[in-house]
């Protein structure tokens, strides 16, 4: 970032978020009253919640145990954004039956819906974030306590610290940097925040439903900050996301378990029928072999194969993070389209099969096997559905078994995709120049990620996936991180972007309709 490039109100802002860095990570009172002492007299009472205090709350939304901290975690959330000077109303989704508490029901973590600004004259961007985390242990092989948040050669270490309390929080302090500067508000901002994401956000597709002619009947963009560049220094924006169908494949036989020495060799197996059927569906190139699955695959334009070509992405480290010895694509183009653009299917267990260590000579009367396909835009779930349930009746058919099949799709997500031309999307790469420097790579992710599909499809609005953590963050994993950099250079980012949504004005309402036929 050159700084004779940038106006002076960037400058200024840019110059207060480096200036309270600290305060962002960790507050220290007399530094935050350093810059402009005159202009933060009103944040006296302001809540001392930083990176540091949100990480401490183990507000790990899988263990019912936690749930009460989960709840914190959503009342600190709701005073930080009262304190900004949002109106915020925790709206109550109820209760939900657990079975590991033998079917009894836990009181769900309320969702923020918060709202700063109502000037007609701007734009109004929603932000959604979460603020609930994956389970986390000392012991589990992390180098720190994972809700101590320690900061080691530039990294900030701490469960929640990329996904997603360090995104949500530095998006605050965006917002609140134009307070404490008295700048106005280049826009309207309204927040939603929830604490059951990492469970798979029980109740908030119901509550968007219910708000989308309320809260969201003014929004013009939704962001979302939920997922990791690509590289560990590349920025990137994210436009798109594969869907998944999860199958079962349950062959049946007898109504009981069999000896194999007794039976072995005289009746159709039940396991061997599986076996057949799981191998049908896929060749050692990984091309699936289900007719017709590729049909509605949009072709490759020539405008997204450039997409790929300026893509920073090291082969070699992807390869030696997964432990293989070998990808099944040579080139980076080959290897970003099949992971993100095509369909993939994989295989991942087999139910009711012997799988515990040494030999049990049995044939085993039923079995399920699971596998998945990751669909990407333009294929329709319930063809997809019906091609996977014709190939397989159709090669169990020619086994000539007496076994029993039945083939179900119990679970399933639409992939998802925005046009990177969209004046959103332009906007963010002109943000994200400002303050990196370089354009981002525009990148799709090949893993299923709901919550944009639900918003665009719910809410009728444009969405954006705009990250600001690196590719070696490590969310869900031991030691997730992020960057001291990233965080407050992400903090910028997010400033700047509001100035940049700010130019759109006049245009929200010319471009098209999202749609929703992803």
């Amino acid at each position: 970032m050159s700084l004779s490039s940038l106006s002076a109100l960037e400058t200024e802002i840019f110059h207060y978020i480096d200036a309270h860095q600290s305060d962002f990570i960790e507050v220290s009172n007399h530094r935050f009253l350093s810059f402009r002492p005159t202009s933060l007299l009103s944040h006296s009472s302001l809540p001392e919640q930083n990176l540091k205090e949100w990480v401490a709350v183990k507000s790990d939304s899988v263990q019912p145990d936690l749930r009460k901290e989960v709840i914190r975690m959503m009342l600190l959330a709701a005073a930080r954004l009262t304190a900004l000077g949002a109106t915020v109303n925790s709206v109550s989704l109820g209760s939900q039956q657990v079975h590991l508490l033998n079917g009894q029901h836990l009181l769900l973590p309320p969702v923020i819906l918060g709202e700063l600004g109502k000037d007609p004259q701007n734009l109004t961007i929603c932000f959604y974030g979460h603020v609930d985390v994956q389970p986390a242990k000392k012991e589990d092989g992390w180098k720190t306590d994972p809700y101590t948040l320690t900061e080691i050669n530039g990294n900030l270490y701490g469960r929640g610290a990329t996904d997603n309390k360090g995104p949500v929080l530095a998006w605050i302090n965006a917002v609140e940097t134009f307070r404490a500067l008295k700048i106005a508000m280049p826009v309207n901002f309204k927040f939603v925040i929830e604490g059951m994401e990492e469970a798979g956000s029980l109740g908030l597709e119901k509550l968007l439903e219910e708000e989308k002619q309320g809260f969201f009947s003014d929004v013009d963009y939704i962001v979302i900050s939920d997922n990791l560049w690509l590289s560990k220094k590349k920025p990137a924006l994210i436009y798109g996301t594969r869907g998944n169908a999860c199958f079962y494949v349950e062959v049946e036989g007898g109504d009981k378990d069999l000896h194999s020495g007794t039976f072995g060799g005289i009746i159709h197996e039940p396991l061997t029928d599986l076996i057949a059927l799981l191998d049908s569906l896929v060749d050692p190139t990984g091309h699936i072999q289900i007719p017709g699955i590729y049909d509605a695959v949009a072709a490759l334009t020539d405008e997204e194969k450039k997409l790929y070509e300026s893509i920073e992405y090291d082969i070699e480290e992807h390869k030696n993070n997964s432990g293989v010895k070998k990808l099944l694509y040579s080139t980076k183009e080959e290897i970003l389209l099949h992971l993100w653009r095509y369909p993939s299917l994989s295989i991942h267990g087999i139910e009711g099969a012997f799988h515990e260590p040494g030999i049990k000579t049995v044939i085993p009367a039923k079995v399920i096997g699971k596998f998945s396909i990751r669909q990407v835009p333009n294929m329709d779930l319930s063809d997809v559905k019906q091609r996977v349930v014709d190939h397989l009746e159709n090669v169990f058919a020619k086994r000539n078994s007496p076994n029993k099949l039945k083939v179900s799709m119990p679970l399933a997500a639409q992939p998802w995709v925005a046009d990177v031309n969209d004046p959103l999307y332009k906007a963010a790469k002109r943000a994200i120049k400002t303050v990196f420097g370089e354009d981002p790579d525009f990148i799709r992710d090949g893993s299923t990620i709901p919550i944009a599909r639900i918003f665009q499809t719910i809410t009728q609005k444009r969405v954006i996936m705009f990250p600001i953590g690196a590719a070696d963050d490590g969310e869900h994993s031991q030691n997730e991180k992020i960057s001291r950099h990233n965080y407050i250079e992400g903090t910028k980012v997010f400033a700047a972007f509001f100035l940049e949504i700010a130019k759109l004005r006049g245009l929200s309402h010319e471009t098209s309709n999202p749609g929703t036929n992803n």
